[in-house]
């Protein structure tokens, strides 16, 4: 469903590394926004369409996952967003909703691109055919130190590390750095939040950046 013009509604997406908070973060926006009586819907990638949910299982549970192949993973990353995009985003924007998207586009670009190896051109051209000519109004990178990022990973209650969260320190130094760079290189769309911090100072940060952009 390609947009012919901007839509009223607002897609705002939220990335960094594992355990950076962007869920906790999202539920907090989220109320922000429902208090100005803003519709908002929240989504999260890979899934929120029931194709997608099956797609993530893939991804993350699947007991052969540690023999997917970068090129498989990236492809089935863009195929749940293709559908995000298609069955939920672009008909919340049209009815003029605020979307808060846990990962979006961005997260092929560093994880599979940059921390998969995988050649620039390509995984720029597979997301541009996901996702159409629908882009984020605003992104938001909750920035982390690796440290930190692994360690709530591991202290999260009784999970079972997912196929992302169990990989090494090596590739989530990649990720950061990643992110850091992207957002270096649009700062129209991004804003990078420092994420070592208290959520309540977080939020404070992500609410400022948001603000302005809600007219």
């Amino acid at each position: 469903m390609p947009l012919k013009q901007k839509p009223p509604g607002t897609l705002i997406s939220f990335e960094g590394s594992e355990g950076s908070g962007k869920s906790t973060q999202i539920v907090r926006l989220a109320a922000h926004l429902q208090k100005l009586k803003r519709e908002v819907v929240s989504v999260r990638e890979p899934g929120g369409t029931e194709i997608g949910e099956q797609i993530r299982n893939i991804i993350v549970h699947n007991s052969r996952g540690d023999e997917m192949c970068a090129e498989t993973e990236l492809l089935l990353f863009t195929a749940a967003r293709a559908q995000l995009v298609r069955e939920v985003i672009v008909p919340a924007l049209v009815r003029g909703c605020t979307v808060l998207s846990d990962r979006f586009l961005d997260s092929s670009t560093v994880y599979q691109g940059i921390g998969r190896n995988l050649a620039r051109d390509p995984v720029q051209q597979i997301n541009q055919f996901a996702v159409g000519n629908v882009m984020p109004d605003l992104t938001i990178v909750i920035d982390v130190p690796t440290t930190l990022s692994l360690k709530r990973i591991r202290q999260r209650a009784s999970d079972v590390p997912d196929r992302m969260e169990r990989e090494n320190i090596s590739f989530y130094n990649k990720i950061r750095e990643g992110y850091l760079v992207l957002a270096k290189s649009m700062p129209q769309r991004f804003v990078v939040i420092d994420g070592a911090r208290t959520e309540d100072a977080i939020e404070k940060s992500i609410w400022a950046a948001v603000k302005p952009r809600l007219g």
